[in-house]
């Protein structure tokens, strides 16, 4: 079984630039105010999403691993 991931956005960050929702559309979707909003707060691991994370222009997507909270993107330092 692959690993599972946490998936969140901060939208205090997000300004709302639609482009993880380009590169992963099943795995954000925009609400009516344009923020973003992952569209299951876990999944899958999955390349579109950590495309879209690595893409996001002002770095307000958050993965970790679900079982241990470690940082998948941003890593760590």
């Amino acid at each position: 079984m692959g690993d599972r991931w946490q998936v969140e956005v901060d939208r205090g960050v997000c300004i709302g630039s639609g482009m993880c929702v380009n590169h992963a559309p099943d795995g954000f979707v925009l609400d009516s105010a344009r923020q973003s909003h992952p569209r299951s707060p876990q999944s899958d691991a999955n390349e579109p999403v950590l495309t879209a994370a690595e893409g996001c222009p002002v770095e307000a997507i958050m993965i970790t691993l679900a079982a241990t909270g470690e940082p998948v993107f941003p890593p760590e330092e």
